[in-house]
């Protein structure tokens, strides 16, 4: 057993090359093999978001604080809380980021294959990103827009 100790490593920004606005990743770890999974906790400021991409494996994503958003491609874009679980097929094109006003924090799981635990694709647009919109009460119930 090993624990790697909070604070251990330092976070770093999201490259702009996968990210659109400012995000910070910490408490980045990879299992030894012959394991192959690979985590780490993703902090998102209100109107940031990843880039569209896929796993191999697939990706669990466990939102930890504020309110974020989620889109598979050809799907709408759906709400993330607390305590939510979101879990995305392998190679399944996505998204994922906080509301336009709230920032959003969640643990990225994802399992290597052949070394490789995500592909980057292109930014998602503004246009993409606002589809979300009108809905941003952070007080109501769950809701999907298109």
């Amino acid at each position: 057993m090993t624990i790697r100790r909070n604070g251990a490593q330092p976070a770093a920004f999201g490259p702009a090359e996968y990210f659109t606005g400012r995000v910070r990743v910490e408490n980045t770890f990879e299992t030894p093999a012959p394991g192959r999974l690979m985590g780490a906790l993703v902090s998102f400021e209100p109107g940031a978001r990843s880039n569209w991409h896929t796993h191999p494996l697939g990706q669990t994503l466990i939102v930890t604080a504020g309110l974020g958003w989620h889109q598979c491609e050809g799907g709408p874009i759906e709400e993330m809380r607390p305590g939510d679980v979101v879990q995305c097929g392998a190679n399944h094109r996505h998204w994922h980021g906080a509301s336009p006003t709230i920032g959003m924090s969640h643990l990225a799981l994802q399992e290597a294959l052949d070394g490789k635990v995500v592909e980057w694709m292109e930014p998602v647009t503004d246009e993409q990103y606002l589809a979300g919109l009108p809905s941003e009460d952070p007080m109501s119930e769950g809701r999907e827009a298109s």
